[in-house]
């Protein structure tokens, strides 16, 4: 598509957008005007089309804007593209502790991928919030606030599980967006997006929140949570990481997706809740990683075809399709066939909304599940586990010790990499050991010192082991691949 015929589609586009708007701002609040007459005294129970669309001018913007505004952040990331070459390396370490080398693919730079997207400041001293997509990949991440200022920034960890990531520059006193309450967002509330579409930075659009809890299947990990609030602001490719508002300014959600078959927006938009942004930034802040709760039990949405092929006589709910050994709501008593209708005092009519009362919570937390079973309610108080089956602190193992923190792969990814097991170095800090010795990040450590690589915690196992050994060595002998098939190896002395 040429310039010309760009800018006439944007044109035309802008011009949908706007009579959309307009249109839902007038209907907002000729409901709005409704009510407030029902429910006051001494006045008309009536009044004219006339009288609401006057009254559509009422509502007001411009605070929540400029309260917002400054604390939105230009989210930059470069990616360093890799191509391959074969060689043979000569290091005859290499050949002594894993024998004669092959061909291997050896990656050489080339021009580096160039990324946007949107952050939010939660901190004055330069914690910012952001979406995990926008950095995960990233070699480098730059941060422009809105008076210009920029700053080089850290990953200081991400949670693919809910798409969010936490960064960190070296600033002081910024302006922060406080956070608000997602639970009282009401459908047809105003709210406002805030970030840097098509890099148009400090870019703010208005809509109306159209649902809550909503399920898109984007997130693609094994213990995904998905409960966005749909919105009806416009958002483009720029805007992920930025803020959704409400119109006092608060913090109620992280923008995230569109709804477009063309890849820019075509009417809805997704954020995730700041119920759930709160705890994993918290998480991530402390821990380096995210201690989460797991009921341990696999559930679904009642369709109409589930519910007349188990005979329900409910549509609401998730619906316990098994209990996983060991589990919380195993020892609790939850039984296949259950329908989980309630946690805490919080009814729950979807897997969403499930997902997103359980996601608030940590390892050790009680909370009370109500079910559904035999057209009888029963109560259940549970201790939730992590997903290790215990309540201890998860922390991101390594970090310290090695400069570097792990990942380990889902069964995609280990398909699509042919290998039975595997952890992958996520983060490499710039002094750690691992980029001392040359390991990037994404690399793949499939065994240390000759045993199998499967979890973190065998990782951490590993470093006790040579730590407590009397081999004056106290290395760790690492062999793995990086995901272009590359195969590398490294010794990692933890004396020096």
């Amino acid at each position: 598509m040429n310039a010309k015929n760009l800018s006439k589609k944007g044109a035309l586009f802008c011009f949908i957008a706007v009579s959309a708007f307009t249109t839902n701002l007038f209907a907002q609040n000729n409901l709005q005007k409704e009510s407030e007459l029902t429910n006051t005294q001494d006045v008309p129970k009536t009044f004219t089309a006339n009288s609401a669309k006057m009254s559509a001018f009422d509502v007001d913007f411009t605070q929540a804007a400029e309260r917002s505004v400054n604390g939105v952040v230009h989210v930059k990331t470069k990616i360093m593209q890799k191509q391959q070459s074969l060689s043979i390396p000569q290091d005859p370490f290499f050949q002594y502790f894993f024998g004669q080398p092959q061909l291997q693919l050896q990656p050489q730079q080339a021009q580096p991928i160039l990324s946007s997207g949107s952050g939010v400041i939660i901190s004055a001293d330069g914690y910012i919030v952001t979406n995990n997509h926008v950095v995960n990949e990233a070699d480098e991440i730059e941060v422009t606030l809105n008076d210009n200022r920029t700053f080089k920034a850290t990953v200081v960890g991400k949670d693919p599980n809910t798409d969010l990531a936490l960064i960190k520059i070296d600033a002081k006193d910024l302006t922060v967006i406080p956070f608000g309450n997602s639970d009282n967002l009401k459908i047809g509330e105003w709210v406002l997006a805030i970030g840097n579409p098509f890099n148009l930075t400090s870019t703010v659009t208005a809509g109306i929140v159209s649902a809550k809890a909503r399920s898109i299947n984007i997130i693609t990990s094994d213990m995904k949570i998905e409960a966005f609030i749909q919105t009806d602001a416009a958002v483009n490719p720029g805007n992920s990481g930025g803020a959704l508002v409400n119109i006092r300014g608060e913090l109620v959600g992280i923008n995230t997706a569109i709804a477009s078959q063309t890849g820019s927006y075509a009417g809805y938009s997704f954020a995730i809740p700041v119920s759930i942004v709160e705890k994993v930034v918290a998480d991530l802040k402390q821990f380096g990683d995210v201690q989460r709760a797991i009921l341990g039990v696999s559930i679904s949405d009642i369709t109409d075809e589930l519910a007349k092929d188990k005979n329900l006589k409910t549509m609401e709910g998730a619906y316990v399709k098994k209990v996983s050994d060991n589990s919380a709501a195993k020892t609790a008593g939850i039984k296949e066939g259950d329908i989980i209708i309630q946690v805490n005092d919080v009814k729950v009519k979807s897997v969403a909304e499930l997902q997103e009362q359980i996601g608030r919570h940590s390892p050790g937390d009680k909370v009370s599940i109500s079910v559904l079973r035999d057209e009888k309610i029963k109560t259940f108080d549970i201790e939730l586990k992590n997903k290790k089956g215990s309540t201890d602190i998860i922390k991101n193992v390594g970090l310290e010790t090695l400069g570097a923190s792990f990942e380990e792969l889902n069964d995609k990814q280990k398909a699509n990499l042919k290998i039975p097991s595997g952890v992958q170095v996520v983060q490499v800090t710039k002094n750690g050991k691992f980029a001392k010795n040359g390991m990037q990040k994404d690399f793949i450590i499939l065994k240390i010192n000759n045993k199998p690589i499967s979890t973190v915690s065998d990782i951490e196992n590993a470093i006790k082991t040579v730590e407590n050994s009397l081999d004056t060595d106290n290395a760790l002998f690492i062999s793995g691949m990086y995901p272009n098939g590359q195969a590398a190896y490294f010794a990692i002395n933890l004396k020096d």
